[in-house]
């Protein structure tokens, strides 16, 4: 595989900086650009970040020191640096959805983590190990941008990351009808740490922004097919969905109550979730987990410490299935946010699409 030259956009946020750290030593990706908003523009990367830098480990030399363009006042100078950018500025959506397209139209692929075009229909929003094969409209959407290789591929939001990988393999052999999640959602969701986010310490907020509509919404384009140069969403599962913001740093868990058309048995789901692979195992791409669904038996897993960071925080964890008295099954689910439901899923989205060929 040839190494690729990349920019982050959006590079002094949470999930900028978990991009830093994902890239630093990628086999396949070389950060090459860093961009974030004006303020921080004509700085080098340590001194934009000021105290903001929450991550785990320290800035990577190699980058400290970088200079951070504007995101918008600079494209043409980012494009000609790069043969790529991973996307996850904080602008208003509309602001968003323009610079994604700019950046597009210069031919400079777009791998975004934001919500301004998971709807757009010729873009595809993908789970690697779900829905490669959405990536094929792509070539109706260069048409319709005038590009040879410019494109907006999405992500989609971090809570469906926990409760839908469980649910996908499960559709096609017994028909998922009826979903009820509650998810119980971390900090670093809201791109917030305790010390910055004191009021959440010892507290449980019943609320998150335009979360329930997107966890209701977008399963349904990640179910969806194909057709005349868009994705078609889908009409079922049907899904309604409750999320809370939990005082945990990082780790979304589901509560999952299912419906099928087709009961099966339980050791049939337990039996699909360990078998499956998708077309990210199948390519054995750098980021991808080994073993993508993992389920516990003990009553008491997954647990957001013990479990979150599993395959480099790429896997999904599953546990307590059970059936219930007023849906058929029940059971528990978690994903880790910032990898798996943020940044990883970017950078293994690229990996898909230059394993593909779309990023030549």
């Amino acid at each position: 595989m040839k190494k690729y030259n990349v920019g982050i956009v959006g590079a002094t946020g949470m999930v900028g900086q978990r991009f830093v750290l994902l890239l630093s030593n990628h086999p396949w990706f070389n950060i090459n650009c860093l961009a974030a908003s004006k303020r921080s523009a004509g700085k080098i990367y340590k001194d934009a970040l000021a105290q903001r830098w929450c991550m785990e480990s320290e800035i990577p030399p190699a980058v400290s020191t970088m200079p951070v363009f504007d995101a918008v006042a600079d494209i043409d100078e980012i494009c000609k640096r790069v043969d790529f950018i991973f996307c996850a500025v904080d602008m208003k959506k509309d602001e968003i959805k323009a610079l994604e397209e700019a950046y597009a139209k210069r031919e400079c692929p777009v791998i975004s983590n934001n919500s301004a075009n998971r709807f757009t229909p010729d873009v595809p929003m993908v789970v690697p190990e779900l829905n490669a094969e959405h990536i094929k409209i792509i070539p109706a959407q260069r048409k319709r941008l005038g590009t040879k290789k410019g494109f907006i591929a999405v992500k989609s939001n971090c809570s469906l990351q926990s409760y839908v990988p469980a649910l996908y393999p499960l559709h096609e052999k017994f028909g998922v009808k009826d979903v009820l999640v509650c998810t119980y959602q971390a900090i670093s969701g809201a791109g917030k740490t305790f010390e910055r986010w004191p009021e959440m310490v010892d507290n449980v907020i019943p609320y998150i922004g335009g979360e329930e509509e997107k966890s209701e919404k977008e399963p349904l384009k990640l179910w969806g097919k194909l057709d005349h140069g868009e994705i078609i969403l889908a009409d079922k599962p049907n899904f309604t969905a409750q999320c809370i913001r939990v005082p945990v740093s990082n780790g979304h868990l589901g509560a999952v109550f299912v419906n099928f058309e087709n009961k099966p048995a339980k050791d049939e789901m337990i039996k699909i979730w360990a078998e499956y692979k998708g077309r990210a195992q199948e390519l054995n791409l750098p980021s991808a987990p080994k073993q993508f669904l993992n389920y516990f038996v003990e009553n008491d897993r997954p647990q957001i410490k013990s479990e979150r960071e599993l395959e480099n925080g790429m896997a999904i964890s599953i546990g307590r299935l059970r059936e219930d008295t007023q849906y058929q099954y029940k059971f528990v689910c978690l994903s880790h946010n910032t990898l798996r439901g943020a940044a990883g899923g970017g950078v293994l989205l690229a990996e898909l699409l230059a394993a593909e060929g779309y990023l030549d």
